[in-house]
This record gives structure tokens, sequence and C-alpha cells, in this order.
């Protein structure tokens, strides 16, 4: 894809950030003629929201600077990769809205190039080829404080390397004998510069070039050459490759490339509440915990589209997250909140009861009654001097069809959970003598009940209020509530979608890299075998509750409107016809999103509570808890302390069972004790079972005391512990999460002056938007707030945020 030159910087999508500085700095100093840029997914799985945020710093660079940016399938690793993924990333990309026109690339192209620069190092005397074992080859490269070793190989001749080399590529070997190495550095304090394998034998089929090949160029061998043949002059890529530029320095400099490519490290974006790694996702498809990579739990990006999450918000969320050197773990309710401020906007307002009982109206009128209600109630829809109407979607419309009809019978459904026959205190719905009003329509007052055999209510039996004369005392209702006819409603399913995973960091420390050595997949398939052995994976924090499906009813209105239109059932939340189960004689509507953070109250460090199912729900596929490890009496103790202070019983078992996480807490008090527990477990476990202490259990108390407090948000305070947990932190002398806040100064903004001015500003740079938003389009809310919340770095208060723009923008 090719831009039409540099672009206004005002109106470029990235928020300012240390790449696009050098991709300024070079375009200024005329070091490139264009700015190409490159995306590089391994077709070993589909993509996920991970992902989104590296697509888009790597497109939107190069659509900033008027560059071209390229697709590149980064098969060079036959095992696990297939046809079906590599198709999967480009449709899904192309869903995305990315389009690289014919800059689609595969690594496999280039097999005979790398082969051939390959020979061009061995008769430099910079490769050899040698034929150690594994293991041997792994200890001869030394320690952090010990030199590596020679190989008895590395002194091979040229002549002698060639031939062996060539023997490779013509199968004479088996996997493992040789491996092609580069000569670099012993003795070199970067652990990847000590002769690091180029190439490897393997005896499989690769989906593109069949059995042509049986030896395969490793990442750091394949992906800098293929940069520079490509003409990629900004390479981007996750903090794991740091070390691994180094590789990809000396390869540039060996081989004499010029102009060259320069790679850049930039910090990956995790999503809290779900996982990341393919290996993971693999096995929850296999495993059966879920129904398949679409899925609309996974986060996948097939399984976000069957959800209903449109491009659009994909897009906002990757754009609002900003781009630092610092691995961060993005509270999943900004997702979710993106998602939201899409569809409130584009989702016209329907009826829908997803658990009904049956309601007679007594005096209801013969026959039914045709009402007009608007598909956006509370927008104002403005009529033209055309006689169209605007709504808030933007299109221009007849009257009628910023409407629709609802029919209104003497039999209707509400839902089971607005009638109680003994009220809770505080309950605003219908009660046996009380009164509610029925959205769109009139009052009606409950007379009677009948009960099943089951003691459920069958039938409630009403009256309808009639509406006092103009200027009467009106009648009054406890609530309103929603409604379908039940003669001309149409029956559907409703698949109600939850959070996959009960803890915030299901992963721990053990989430993977995209791309690892040769030796990474066998000791992860042996942490992964433990794990499972000890029931400390992370499936055990899979959420029984993700799924719930219910059989109801919605109003008729739907049966003609596109599949593809997502509405807000109100109340109820955002929905859609599942593009894979739903049929027109047998509608099945997803739930994309609820109308409100369900979980806000409950903490990212506590699970969330099995939902309870009602009558009309059919059991699912979902898995129960993983069982919880006996307990000693010792530790069943332990265990009541932990949870008297708050902490999660699921995380107070882990604790106990871990003796090195149970001394690192062993001194665990306060009010902040179960915030801390949280932290420690899912932010630092994986470090602290390795017996290392990166944060300090007074560090994490100072910090949750700082969020408590309310001058951090609880992003600033994952953001810091993550910059402190990679730095090495408070036990070795260095930085604790509070003074990386005081030193960067990352604080909530409050002060209502400086948030009118962040406002003030985006209102005048968006002048459109504004008369958008005041005309009625009030889903734009969420633009502004984004806008600001980017002006801010993610620090201005989103409440005070909200209040003020409600003032400002009127």
């Amino acid at each position: 894809m090719t831009a039409d030159g540099p672009s206004d910087p005002s109106n470029r999508l990235l928020t300012p950030n240390f790449i696009t500085e050098v991709v300024e700095r070079d375009l200024q100093h005329g070091k490139y003629a264009e700015i190409v840029t490159r995306f590089p997914p391994e077709p070993n799985g589909y993509l996920h929201l991970g992902h989104v945020f590296a697509s888009f710093l790597d497109f939107q660079t190069a659509l900033d600077f008027g560059g071209r940016y390229h697709l590149r399938l980064d098969d060079t690793n036959p095992e696990g990769e297939s046809i079906e993924y590599a198709q999967a990333i480009q449709d899904d990309l192309h869903w995305l809205g990315w389009n690289w026109g014919e800059h689609l690339y595969y690594a496999s192209d280039y097999f005979e190039q790398y082969y051939q620069y390959a020979e061009r190092l061995i008769g430099a005397g910079a490769a050899y080829i040698d034929s150690v074992p594994g293991d041997e080859m792994r200890r001869l490269r030394g320690t952090a404080t010990e030199p590596g070793t020679p190989s008895e190989y590395r002194g091979r001749s040229v002549v002698e390397n060639l031939e062996l080399f060539r023997r490779m590529r013509a199968g004479e070997f088996a996997e493992g004998q040789h491996v092609l190495r580069a000569k670099i550095d012993l003795s070199n304090p970067n652990m990847k510069l000590r002769d690091p394998v180029l190439y490897r034998i393997l005896h499989a089929e690769h989906y593109r070039t069949g059995d042509a090949w049986c030896i395969y160029p490793m990442y750091d061998f394949q992906h800098p050459l293929q940069d520079a043949l490509e003409g990629v002059t900004h390479s981007m890529c996750s903090l794991e490759f740091t070390d691994n530029r180094a590789i990809y320095d000396w390869l540039m400099e060996t081989l004499g490339f010029s102009p060259r490519p320069h790679q850049y490290e930039f910090g990956r974006r995790s999503l809290e509440y779900t996982i990341v790694s393919k290996r993971k996702l693999r096995r929850l498809v296999q495993e059966g915990h879920v129904a398949g990579w679409d899925d609309p739990r996974m986060p996948t990006l097939r399984a976000q589209r069957r959800l209903g999450v449109t491009p659009e918000a994909v897009r906002a969320f990757a754009a609002g997250m900003g781009v630092n050197k610092t691995n961060r773990t993005v509270d999943i309710a900004v997702y979710e909140n993106t998602v939201r401020g899409d569809l409130n906007w584009r989702a016209p307002r329907v009826m829908a009861v997803l658990d009904p009982v049956r309601v007679v109206i007594g005096n209801a009128p013969q026959g039914t009654q045709e009402l007009q209600i608007p598909y956006w109630p509370h927008d104002v829809i403005d009529a033209s001097p055309d006689g169209l109407v605007a709504l808030p979607t933007g299109e221009r419309v007849a009257p009628e069809l910023a409407t629709r009809q609802v029919p209104l019978g003497r039999e209707l459904y509400i839902e089971r959970e607005d009638f109680a026959v003994t009220p809770p205190k505080g309950f605003k719905r219908l009660t046996p003598g009380g009164r509610v009003r029925l959205r769109g329509a009139g009052i009606i007052e409950a007379t009677g009940f009948d009960l099943g055999e089951d003691g459920q209510v069958q039938t409630v039996y009403a009256e309808l209020v009639p509406e006092p004369a103009l200027g009467s005392k009106s009648v009054k209702a406890s609530g309103v509530i929603h409604w379908v006819d039940a003669g001309a409603s149409v029956p559907a399913e409703f698949r109600l979608y939850d959070r996959l995973f009960s803890v915030a960091n299901p992963e721990g420390q053990d989430a993977e890299p995209e791309t690892v050595d040769e030796a990474s997949d066998t000791a992860l398939d042996r942490v992964e075998e433990a794990q499972k052995l000890t029931g400390t994976d992370f499936l055990r924090f899979l959420n029984p509750g993700s799924l719930r499906v219910t059989r109801g009813f919605v109003e008729r209105s739907v049966a003609h409107d596109p599949a593809d239109t997502r509405y807000q059932f109100e109340r109820q939340g955002y929905f859609w016809r599942d593009p894979a189960l739903s049929r027109p004689e047998a509608l099945v509507f997803g739930r994309i999103i609820t109308l409100r953070d369900a979980w806000a109250g409950r903490g990212s460090e506590k699970p969330a509570p099995k939902a309870e199912k009602t009558k009309s729900e059919k059991s699912t596929s979902t898995p129960e808890p993983v069982a919880e490890l006996a307990l000693t009496a010792q530790q069943t103790a332990a265990v009541s302390h932990l949870t008297g202070l708050g902490v999660a019983r699921s995380e107070a078992v882990l604790i106990v069972n871990d003796s090195r996480l149970s001394e690192f807490l062993s001194n665990l008090a306060g009010p902040h004790a179960a915030v801390v527990a949280g932290w420690a477990v899912n932010d630092l476990g994986g470090a602290i079972r390795e017996g290392r202490r990166p944060v300090s259990l007074a560090a994490l108390t100072e910090l949750a005391e700082l969020l408590s407090g309310g001058s951090i948000s609880t992003r600033i305070a994952r953001e810091a512990l993550a910059e402190a947990s990679e730095t090495g932190a408070s036990e070795t002398g260095q930085e604790t999460p509070a003074q990386i806040i005081e030193r960067r100064g990352l604080k909530v903004v409050s002060d209502s002056a400086e948030l009118e001015r962040l406002i003030g500003a985006v209102m005048d740079a968006n002048p459109g938007k504004v008369a958008e938003y005041r005309a009625g389009k009030k889903g734009l809310s969420g633009f502004f707030t984004g806008q600001v919340m980017k002006q801010s770095g993610g620090q201005a208060d989103p409440q005070k945020v909200a209040q003020i723009l409600e003032r400002l923008l009127g």
C-alpha cells in the first residue's frame, strides 16, 4: 500500500512517539526517499487482539508519513503453519481495513536467496557447521557471567563447511545432526551474539514449497534479510527482540546492505482477562474449552468479527494505546468501552425479552394496537428542509424509517426478573398491586399471578391504568420495563457472552513471545506439562459463566432488517445475529457487550462469581472450574487468614500451595491486602516462583495506597509495576513503582481548569464533530473522551472528563 506523499501532521492517527521521531528525522535528513514498513505474522494460528496494536503501528506509520506498507507471512517453520492460517490472516487484516495491494510477501519465496546468502557467509569465514548436540551447544555458550567455549567444530575449513551445508540441503542428515551457526563472538555479554544458529535441519513438508527443502532458516537470519530484500526502512518489533538487534546489525554489515533497514523495538500490549499466546489459544480449541477459533469469547479477530465488534472499534482501540518502550497490560474495560462507544451511535434501540414470563392485560382493547416507537428515543433527530431526518449514524432517511411499528395486544412477555412476588428493598419494577410503565406504551398494574408446579411465576395478570387528562395529577409508576407482544414477537435464542477468564492475568508471567528460538518450544512443553500435572496452568482460571444461553422473544421489526444490523436491546446490551448459527427461520442473537461494565465493582484481582441459571437456560459445553487442590489443616488455616484479609479464595489457595509466594506474602496485612496479593499472584507470580523479587511487598503496599488515594488509576499502577518488574526494582536498589510514578509525573489529571483546557483544545481541533454532536450525534462523546485521554497520556480522570464534556458540548 502506498500513500500520496507525507501527510499533514495534524491528520496523523498515530500519537507522536519515539518511532515517529526517528521517521521524521530520517525523512528530513534524506536518509530514505520513502518510508517502508511491514507487518510479519507467522501463519501458525489466527490473529488476535494482541496483533492489532503491532499491525496498527506498522501500517499506520507508513500511512501517516506517505510511505508504503507490506504484509509478510513469515513461514519458515513448516510445523504448525498452514494455508488456512495464511488466508485467515489476510482476510482478518482486510476486514480490519488494511489494503497492501501488490505488496504481499512470503518468506518462503526467498528460500533460495537465503541459502545463497548463507553460502556467502560460509565463504567469508563468518559461518560454520556445528555438529554438537543441542544441550551441549547451550552449555558451551556459557552464562551471563562466564564466556562461551568454542565448539570442537568451530575451526572447520570453508571447504568442509560448504560441503556439509550442501549435503544438509540434499537431505543426507537427520534432524539435529548439524546446524549452521554464525561465527561472531563467544565472549560477548549479549548472549545472542555467541554464534547464533542460522539454519537447522527439519524434515517436514512446507504448506507452500512441499518437500523441496529440508533445511530452514532461523528467524534471526531470515527476518533481517527479507527486510533488506523488500526495501523495508523501519523494521518494528516488540521488546523481547532488543538483544536480537545485534544479530540484525551484524548481518546487514557483514553482507554489505546499503541502504539498509534498521530495527526498532516497542512495548507489547496485552489485555487483562485474556491470553494472547498462540500455544494456549490452540489448547483452548483443541481441548474443547471453546467451540473454535471463532468462538466469540476468544480474543482472535475472527472471534471478534463473529461477536459483532466492528473494525472501526478495533482500530480506534489500537489508536488509543500509545507507543513506548514498556510492555503493558491494558485494562480490558478500555477495549470494552471503545466497543460500547462505537455501537452507541450505530445501534438502533429495539426490545427483546430474554427470560420471558407471560402477562395478560385484562382490560386491553380487542385486537392489536400498532405503536410508533423511535429507534433512537433519547437522541435528537432533526428534520431538514427536504423532509428527511438525520439519524445518529449520519444517515438521512424518511421520517417513517426513523421509527418502527410495535404491536401491543392483550398478552405480552416481560422479563422474569421484572416481576417479584416478594420484592427486595428498593425494587423498581412490577409487584402484586404495583405499577410500571411499558416502554413506549402505557402503565399497567399487576392484579394477580399464577405459579407453576415448580413454584415459578407462570402468568401475571394486569390492567391498563388510564392516563390522566392533560393538567391532571399524573399516575405514578415505580419504573419503566421493556416488553414484546406475545402474539407478534419472534422467538429467538440469545447467547450471553462474558469474559473467558475470571482473573485479570490468567497467564501470570508465563506468556511467551510470538517467535521463539530453537530451544524454547521444548522448554515451554516441559513447563506446560508440569502445570497440567499440578493444576496450576491458566485453565484453572476459566470463567464458568462466560456463556449463558437463553430462549425468548424479540420484536418483529428485526426480522426484516439486514442480518448485519447491530441492535441495542433495551436494558440488555448490544446484540446482533450470530452469523455462524442464526438462520431466518431460527434467529440466534449473540450479545456483543453489556450496556455497562458489569465487572467494575469486582476488583481485577477477584474471580467472577458463577452466574445463576434461569429456567429457560440450557447447559453449555463450558467447563466447570478446575478442582481445588487438597489442603492440609495448616494450609486451610492459612487460606482462612488470607480470605479474611479480602484475598479471593482462588488466589489464597494458589498462594498457600506455593512456598515462595507464601514466603513473599508472609507479612501481608492492612486494608490493601487483596490488591497486593492480586498483583503478587498475577503480575509477579512467575518471577517470585523463580526465586526473584523484582518488587518488594512494601513497595506493592505503597503502590496500593497510592491507588486507593485516587492520585493514580489502575492503568498507571500497572504501567509502573510493569516498568519496575522489567528493570529489577526495589530490592536491588532500583526504583520502586511509586518512585517511577513520581519521576515520570504519572498521576490522574483531575484539575478542572486543566481538563477544560484539554477539552477546549480537542473541540477547537474538531469543529465538525462538535457541530455533529450538538446536532444530536451523542455517540461522539466517546470520540471526544478518547481524544482527551490521548492528549493527557491516558492520565485524565474519565469521570470528570465526561462531566466537563457534557457541560461544554451542551
